[in-house]
């Protein structure tokens, strides 16, 4: 092992950090939101920028072109016989709506009080800056040399990976490892790190309600015509019983309870009071409240509504029985269970509950099983030896109830067991107006990272 003292990285970190900072800035400035078509050109300059990033550092990147957005390839070799581990990030970032709420231009990065604003300041670009800050010191520093790095770095992952999957499957040779470390995660307080060893699968759906061909007076039409928005309100009604359970028939069938193994590595305690001093939630699930609301986020599947519409809903007032209503729902998903089975049962109850007469509309998204890896594995043990020294202080073992639908693709692909890690922070207001990455999060994750590569290489 060729593993880097502590304070020769901290050193490099701050001999390098006035043009570090400007790099992650100029990152920011990229409008890469990839689910926009509108800023198809903005995403693929971020991609570009990202490649000759890497070139310059001293690595080998080139673009996989797909029919969606390019995947950043870049790689370091050291020889065949020498160990290689596996990378990731994402270059592309969520839409900034609602515009009005953020402080400051979301693609004009503002600092203040060590902490900086922009639209993907922590998800993801703040995390792949510092990885690509620990490659270059790592390629500076690292005399030796004995390790193979492959840094994937996808444009999709807001918008449902299409594309990258393409990639995995025309470029599974170049994607072989040893290790695979997903950057793209965050622990629990500022002070505690965190190894994420499962996250949730996701399934995503849109259904519409149509009962008549336009808009109609709710006057002339009232108590004549059913509402679709009325008609809404009531299927979903059905969704759930009043203890939270999805009674949609074999929504849980797949699901396994808690292993003892599990339960032995992992913190399942919840501090309410501060949960609502963060966000500002004062009503929780009764689920959460029954079986424990780690337990409940971690362990078990969701459904949930993330959208609805139907109607005039601007100023003023418009009295009208709306033509069609629209919903989005979403499902968290456990392991075993299979989205496309879970999306079919899902569609085929909303048909069997809707009221007679209307037209019933269903548009399946995407959808990514979940993953876990045993908390004993190797790659968890390097995880958590890098954020213990990075840190001072051990790291935990913990899941993620949210979603990062690549990982079992990217798992299967390098033929290597996969671990999140990061350090972002539920505060970051990710996917939210304003959000933010502090400084010393920056140099946290380069610290890791960095100190990783040094132990891999030999």
């Amino acid at each position: 092992m060729t593993s880097f003292h502590m304070d020769t990285l901290k050193k490099w970190y701050r001999e390098h950090f006035d043009v570090l900072f400007r790099d992650y800035c100029t990152f920011l400035r990229f409008q890469s939101m990839s689910t926009d078509p509108a800023f198809a050109q903005e995403t693929k300059r971020a991609a570009d920028w990202v490649c000759s990033y890497l070139n310059q550092m001293g690595m080998q990147a080139s673009l996989w072109e797909t029919s969606g957005y390019p995947v950043v390839f870049g790689e370091y070799k050291a020889g065949n016989d020498c160990p290689t581990i596996f990378l990731y990030s994402h270059y592309d970032v969520q839409p900034v709506d609602p515009i009005e709420l953020w402080k400051h231009d979301p693609f004009s990065p503002h600092l203040e009080n060590g902490v900086v604003y922009a639209r993907g300041a922590a998800d993801n670009k703040g995390q792949c800056m510092y990885v690509m800050a620990a490659l270059r010191a790592f390629l500076s520093l690292g005399k030796e040399k004995k390790i193979n790095i492959k840094y994937f770095i996808e444009g999709e992952e807001e918008s449902g990976s299409h594309g990258t999957l393409e990639a995995l499957k025309t470029h599974r040779d170049a994607l072989r490892a040893d290790a695979l470390f997903v950057v793209d995660a965050g622990m629990l307080t500022p002070n505690t790190p965190a190894v994420t060893i499962g996250v949730r699968g996701i399934m995503t759906m849109e259904i519409a309600l149509q009962n008549s061909n336009a808009d109609l007076h709710s006057g002339i039409h009232g108590g004549i015509v059913l509402n679709p928005n009325r008609a809404f309100v009531t299927l979903f009604a059905q969704l759930w019983d009043e203890t939270g359970r999805v009674q949609v028939p074999g929504f849980y069938d797949a699901v396994q309870k808690i292993s003892e193994e599990e339960r032995a590595c992992l913190d399942l305690s919840f501090d309410r009071e501060t949960y609502t001093r963060n966000f500002g939630v004062h009503a929780f699930c009764p689920e959460g409240e029954e079986q424990g609301f780690v337990t409940s986020n971690w362990f078990m599947p969701t459904l949930e509504m993330n959208g609805m519409s139907g109607g005039y809903t601007g100023s003023g007032f418009k009295t009208v029985i709306p033509s069609v209503a629209r919903a989005k729902i979403s499902c968290r998903l456990v392991p075993n269970q299979d989205p496309v089975t879970i999306a079919k049962a899902i569609a085929a109850y909303l048909r069997a509950k809707a009221p007679k007469g209307f037209k019933v509309t269903i548009e399946e998204g995407h959808g990514a099983p979940a993953y876990r890896v045993s908390p004993t594995s190797k790659v968890v043990k390097e995880a958590t030896r890098a954020l213990k020294s990075a840190f001072g202080v051990p790291a935990q073992c913990i899941l993620c109830g949210a979603s990062v639908p690549i990982v079992h693709d990217l798992a299967i692909a390098s033929g290597a067991e996969a671990v999140l890690i990061g350090v972002g922070l539920d505060t970051d207001d990710i996917h939210a107006p304003n959000e933010h990455f502090s400084l010393k999060q920056l140099e946290q994750g380069f610290l890791t990272i960095a100190t990783l590569l040094g132990d891999y290489a030999i």
